[in-house]
């Protein structure tokens, strides 16, 4: 019996990849299911990965990156803009664009209303430092209301309950269900309009009685929420934007 000594040496965790003058950072992972190299940019994130099958040469997959420092710059350019939660900062709220004011350093309580002249704003008291914090509380509070709202109401149309709501800051799905009832979604939602909202709640309550994506799936998300082929569309064009915001 032959055993073999030989040990393949560590990855680097990052590698950096030249383009035009820039250098961009580029995590190094190996999966044992992955087929091929792929590279991917997180449009929540911006982190960059590339992803090795468990027997690829390393400095294959290096050159592999490096061959596509084009793409990868034209991924991060495509990325959108942070915008912090500030006051005079502009941000959606239940899809329509809400300008944050600061009120006053009084304690009070963080609320969406109209300015003098009718415009809309997300009115926040408390110290400055506090602000961004205040925002981000507000619109979980918001989301997770209205999430199990329509919730609720899917539950009852399909017959079966909903045994726990969570909401996180999720950047690679906008929600998920467990084989325990147990419902996930992003508190980002809540800047979408409704009807995002609204089709992510039933998505997620249907895979309570299909938890797959089947024809049977999908005819009981239409069934839940007819406009899903719009929400999802929606979803494409500015999903990712809404990871831009706080």
């Amino acid at each position: 019996m032959r055993v073999s000594l030989f040990k393949r040496k560590p990855d680097p965790e990052r590698i950096e990849v030249p383009h035009a003058g820039m250098l961009y950072p580029v995590a190094v992972k190996r999966r044992a299911s992955a087929r091929r190299m792929t590279l991917r940019v997180s449009q929540a994130t911006g982190e960059i990965t590339l992803t090795l099958p468990e027997r690829a040469d390393f400095d294959a997959g290096k050159q592999f990156a490096e061959n596509h420092g084009g793409w990868i710059a034209a991924r991060v350019a495509k990325r959108p803009l942070a915008v912090p939660f500030e006051p005079g900062e502009t941000v959606p709220f239940r899809g329509v664009p809400h300008r944050i004011v600061h009120w006053s350093k009084a304690r009070g309580v963080t609320h969406a209303t109209t300015d003098k002249d009718g415009a809309p704003i997300i009115a926040v008291a408390g110290e400055t430092a506090h602000v961004a914090r205040r925002i981000k509380d507000f619109l979980r509070r918001a989301a997770l209301e209205e999430l199990e709202l329509a919730v609720r109401r899917h539950t009852a149309a399909l017959g079966i309950p909903a045994r726990k709501i969570t909401i996180r800051d999720t950047t690679s799905r906008w929600g998920s269900c467990s084989s325990q009832g147990h419902l996930n979604f992003s508190w980002r939602l809540i800047l979408a309009p409704p009807l995002v909202l609204d089709y992510l709640a039933a998505h997620e309550v249907a895979h309570l009685k299909e938890m797959n994506h089947s024809h049977r799936f999908w005819a009981l998300t239409h069934k839940l929420c007819p406009r899903t082929e719009e929400a999802e569309s929606w979803l494409k064009r500015h999903g990712a934007g809404l990871h831009g915001y706080g």
